[in-house]
C-alpha cells in the first residue's frame, strides 16, 4: 500500500457533507471494567474534527504554521453519552459542520457501533491566534460549508 494510499485510508472519508472516521477500541481506551472510559470518547472525536480538516485539505499545523499561529480551541461541549463500547469493537466517529460563525463554528458528532449512536455531542470551537479569537479564514469556512 502507497504512503498515499495509507494516508487517506487512515484519515477517514467524506459522505454526504460528514466526515466518517472508523477506528477500533484498544485496551488503553477502557477502564478496568474493559469498557471504553469516557474520556477516550473524547479523544475519539478529537481525532474526528482534525480528520475532518485535513478531508477538506487544511491541516491544521499549516494553519498555524501559513496564518500566524490560527489555531482552535474548544469552547463549548454538549455530550451524550447513550451506550458503551468494548475492546476490540470498531467504531466509526461521525463529524459535520452544524453552524458557522465569525470566529466560531460548532461541529455535530456521534460515535457510533454499526447503526447505534453510543455518544451524541455539539462541539463549538473558536479560531484563535495569540490567545484572542479572530474570524475564520474564508476558504476553510468556504470548505467546511461546500458539502452541507
Amino acid at each position: 500500500m502507497s504512503e498515499a494510499s495509507l494516508g487517506a485510508s487512515l484519515s477517514g472519508f467524506m459522505q454526504d457533507g460528514a466526515h466518517i472516521l472508523p477506528l477500533r477500541v484498544y485496551y488503553e481506551d477502557t477502564d478496568f471494567s474493559a469498557r471504553v472510559y469516557h474520556a477516550s470518547y473524547l479523544r475519539f472525536m478529537e481525532r474526528g474534527r482534525t480528520e475532518l480538516l485535513r478531508a477538506v485539505e487544511v491541516a491544521q499545523s499549516d494553519l498555524h504554521a501559513e496564518m500566524g499561529g490560527l489555531a482552535f480551541v474548544v469552547r463549548k461541549m454538549t455530550i451524550d453519552f447513550l451506550g458503551g463500547a468494548v475492546m476490540d469493537d470498531v467504531l466509526t466517529v461521525v463529524t459535520r459542520p452544524k453552524d458557522m460563525r465569525g470566529a466560531s463554528m460548532t461541529l455535530a458528532q456521534e460515535v457510533r457501533r454499526g447503526d447505534e449512536v453510543l455518544v451524541r455531542a455539539d462541539v463549538m470551537v473558536a479560531a484563535v491566534r495569540g490567545g484572542r479569537a479572530v474570524r475564520i479564514p474564508d476558504e476553510l469556512r468556504a470548505a467546511l460549508t461546500a458539502g452541507v
